[in-house]
Formats: structure tokens, sequence, C-alpha cells
């Protein structure tokens, strides 16, 4: 197996209202299939020790997780090196019913926005409701930036985890290098 690469070889920009880091590739699973159904439940508990998040969340346990991605779309994390065994895992928790899961880690880019601006950062870019009362720890978007999809979480009060596909990674970096530039605090979620 070879080593895998960050989209960006750990860019990094720490002269802006957030920091903007560039982290190196994570385990990504996309699963399709019943939600509510209790093989689901059981197989993501067993694969990575976390249980189903409710809508637009994320039930994180280190690192490891599950976010909510559509009605019958969940998004499993864990790291890069712990794939194949979750995969497996899955694959048996899920038996002979209707469910998908397909390896997206090198499909995809992972950034982390950090600093008391980062909520400022993001809202210049996408169109989600960023106050702290709408949008806090424990919850995912699954939205846009600027022209490209993308999904992000809060991992803390000022800092956010992004996630994007991998073909758009530099164009990512440099929205959210434009939206951090120095001086460029609105101060709209300061109190």
């Amino acid at each position: 197996m070879s080593e895998a690469i960050s989209a960006l070889n750990g860019a990094v920009f720490k002269e802006g209202i957030a920091e903007i880091l560039g982290l190196d590739p994570i385990g990504m699973i996309s699963i399709r299939g019943d939600l509510s159904a209790s093989y689901m439940k059981k197989a993501l508990k067993k694969a990575v020790g976390v249980g189903m998040p409710g809508i637009r969340e994320i039930s994180l346990a280190g690192d490891k997780g599950v976010a909510w991605m559509s009605p019958d779309e969940l998004l499993l994390i864990c790291p890069y090196t712990d794939v194949a065994n979750a995969l497996e895992s899955l694959k048996k928790g899920f038996g002979d019913n209707h469910a998908l899961a397909v390896n997206v880690s090198d499909a995809r880019a992972v950034f982390r926005i950090k600093g008391p601006n980062t909520r400022e950062v993001l809202a210049k870019l996408a169109p989600v409701d960023l106050s702290p009362q709408a949008f806090g720890p424990g919850m995912i978007r699954r939205t846009r930036l600027a022209q490209v999809p993308a999904a992000f979480w809060m991992e803390d009060t000022d800092t956010a985890q992004l996630v994007c596909f991998r073909s758009v990674a530099q164009y990512v970096f440099d929205l959210l290098k434009t939206a951090a530039q120095p001086g460029s605090e609105v101060g709209f979620y300061r109190s």
C-alpha cells in the first residue's frame, strides 16, 4: 500500500483572522442505506464505536465518528489506516441487507479553520446560519463553499473541520485564505 499524501502537502495560512490548515488524509467511508434500521446502527457501533447521529449532526469519539449527510447517507470517519478494517466490519454488520459502504478517503481533502473568527471566515463563503445558537459543536452542514460542494462541522467554539473534493482542494484553500485576510473581520458573531 502506498503512503497517503494530503492534497496540498500540509498547506498552512497563519497570517489572517483565522488559521487555515490542510490536514493529513483521514479515513472516510460513504455509507448509503436505511438509517433507521437496527442492522445499520449495530454495524456503525461495531465499526467505529460511535452511535447513529441525529439529523445534521456528527457523533465523534476521538479520531472516529459518524456524520449525517442526508436522509439515507452517512460519512464514517476514522484513521486513514483503519479504513479496510472498518469496511470489513460494516460489510459483516450489513449482512444481506441493502446497504453500500465505499472508501472515499483519497477523493477528499480536509482542512481545519481555527481562531475566534472561524465563523466569519465560513460565513463569507457558505449560505449557512453560523450563529452559535444555530450551529455549534456536534453539528454538520453539507453545503457549498462559493462554487464547490463541501461539508463542515465545529470541533469547538473556535475550530471547524471542512471536507471537500480533492480535485478542488487548492481552490478551497485559496477561498479560505481570501476570506481570512488580515483586517477582514466583520464582527458579526462577536458579542
